[in-house]
């Protein structure tokens, strides 16, 4: 049986720091790094819906992630002017 595999690139203000916080929810099928200004994960599943599955919780996770670290960046920001 051939795996299923999907790509994701997602283009980030700071994507070491989304990467980072992404990385301990990652599972031995996934692998996330950075190029450039994206996080780039890729997730390798034996099923379909294996594959659908993670790929949706990652996309959660990667929204939260995102989200929390342009809140961080704002409050930041906000306290330094």
């Amino acid at each position: 049986m051939s795996r299923r595999h999907a790509t994701i690139r997602t283009t980030v203000d700071d994507p070491e720091l989304v990467a980072a916080a992404l990385r301990p929810d990652n599972t031995s099928e996934m692998d996330t790094t950075v190029e450039d200004d994206a996080v780039v994960t890729t997730i390798e599943r034996d099923t379909t819906g294996g594959l659908r599955t993670t790929t949706d919780d990652y996309v959660v996770n990667l929204t939260v992630a995102n989200e929390i670290v342009q809140q961080a960046d704002n409050f930041t920001q906000s306290n330094h002017e």
